[in-house]
């Protein structure tokens, strides 16, 4: 078998919606897996929608990703240009073009927008147009007379009427579309630019691409690419159709959903690891099932048979348990790293922030969610006495009110206010009056926190806060359990 070679190909148009991103990470796992190689190309033909910062919005996703590509417009490999409007510069899809033109295989046609707007037909509730070939028919004469006069042109493949075209897909199977269902579609546009369809197969086949990998809502256009290559009498790759990706409500992803794209999620506080990990599993599951993956362990594993025909679900509760999951796997110091913004804009007080990032590192699935968890760090917010019940430790209002009222002179008189030093204090205290730790601990924590549930405990806050802000929070709690 011929070396496995894949192309990630994306119009630069904005952000990188998290389906192009799927369809880069399968393109590039397929390579991968069989020690291929992985092709970038930019598919720019859509002049209206080109977006110059999508170029570098491409380049650093696929960089902050890992899908380091082995060609492309930066590393050309005998196969350039990788963008196609340097491409369409050389004269190189009109000269394919024109082949097919001699072949029989496609035609000029030079009717206007009105004579094609009296084409249209409304079939159901939707407005069709189909080509009816009118000018297949025109002599080689009144072609050449018709384009020394200049008159705007498109070329059109000539698809037969009769009979049926098949193509094979890898996940789908075998599929087969009548002839006569298929319009003679444009080739080249009137502004000298290919369509995205005939640039793609004309691309495809001169840099010798294996395996195409395109969301599934391109089957319907698969006979379009199949008619081509058989224009030609070329090879055709083979297909990976991906399943469809879905909003929880099971409809299709939308820009609007607010983290549809990948910058929409590093912004949201995930990380691109457990990002690149989620993604792979839209669509695509181990034998094994298992789900927590490093990119070079979906190398290893990547199976493209595995891809499934069902619409995969964009589950946002999966995606912030599978990133809590990467948080809690994470070198300290590169968490801290990221994880250092966000606490300093949620606390502004001299307090030992890495102490602070260590006790919520195993407590958050996204960084924004510090801002939560860590507030009472800054302020205790307004709470009612009610948290101060707690039936497992037999513990209420006025249980908790006693306890602190006994705890604020020890606390005073407390001169380490280490972690341990602090818990040997309360426990003392608990052995002495014959309670439980945990009777104790509660209204403590309950006092420096005013939260039910902190990431650390009672003498954890206290070390972090320091011994005046701790007799703070305990004064001003008595006073609310004293009203």
């Amino acid at each position: 078998m011929s070396k496995i070679r894949t192309r990630f190909a994306p119009s630069p148009t904005g952000r990188m919606h998290v389906g192009n991103l799927r369809t880069a990470l399968y393109t590039y796992l397929i390579a991968k897996h069989e020690g291929g190689d992985f092709i970038l190309r930019i598919e720019d033909t859509d002049q209206e929608r080109f977006y110059e910062e999508a170029l570098d919005i491409i380049y650093r996703t696929l960089e902050a990703t890992g899908l380091h590509h082995d060609e492309g417009p930066d590393k050309d490999k005998g196969y350039g240009p990788y963008i196609q409007s340097e491409r369409v510069k050389s004269g190189l899809y009109m000269d394919y073009a024109k082949q097919l033109i001699e072949k029989g295989e496609a035609y000029y046609c030079f009717c206007d927008q009105e004579r094609l707007n009296s084409l249209k037909q409304v079939v159901g509730d939707k407005e069709i147009s189909v080509y009816d070939k009118h000018c297949l028919h025109l002599s080689k004469e009144e072609v050449e007379e018709k384009l020394a006069s200049g008159i705007p042109y498109v070329i059109r493949a000539n698809v037969p009427n009769e009979g049926e075209t098949r193509f094979h897909d890898e996940i789908y199977g075998d599929i087969s579309q009548p002839n006569a269902e298929l319009d003679d579609m444009i080739l080249i546009k009137s502004d000298g630019y290919p369509t995205y369809n005939f640039a793609n197969v004309i691309d495809d086949h001169l840099m010798g691409i294996t395996h195409v990998v395109r969301g599934n809502e391109y089957l319907s256009s698969a006979p379009k690419y199949t008619r081509l290559y058989e224009a030609f009498g070329w090879e055709e790759p083979k297909y990976i159709h991906c399943p469809l990706i879905t909003n929880e409500q099971h409809q299709k992803l939308s820009k609007r959903s607010g983290h549809s794209s990948y910058e929409d999620l590093i912004e949201q506080g995930f990380l691109s690891e457990a990002v690149v990990n989620f993604v792979a599993l839209l669509g695509w599951s181990s034998p094994d099932n298992r789900e927590i993956f490093s990119l070079e362990e979906l190398v290893e594993a990547f199976d493209y048979h595995h891809i499934s025909k069902s619409p995969a679900v964009f589950d946002m509760v999966k995606l912030r348990w599978m990133n809590g999951e990467y948080l809690k796997a994470m070198d300290f110091d590169a968490f801290y790293e990221k994880a250092e913004p966000y606490l300093k804009e949620t606390i502004q007080k001299e307090f030992d922030l890495k102490k602070v990032a260590s006790l919520v590192k195993t407590r958050i699935e996204t960084f924004p969610d510090i801002c939560e968890i860590a507030g009472f760090f800054q302020e205790v917010p307004d709470y009612d006495i009610s948290l101060y019940n707690n039936k497992k430790n037999k513990c209420n209002p006025e249980k908790s009110l006693a306890i602190l009222e006994d705890l604020l002179p020890l606390a005073q008189s407390q001169e380490d206010y280490s972690n341990d030093a602090l818990y040997e204090m309360l426990k003392g205290y608990a052995t002495e009056k014959g309670y439980k730790p945990g009777l104790v601990m509660w209204p403590v924590r309950t006092a420096v926190s005013g939260k039910q549930m902190t990431p650390g405990g009672a003498t954890e806050i206290m070390e972090i806060i320091g011994k005046e802000e701790t007799l703070e929070r305990m004064r001003a709690a008595i006073e609310k359990l004293q009203a």
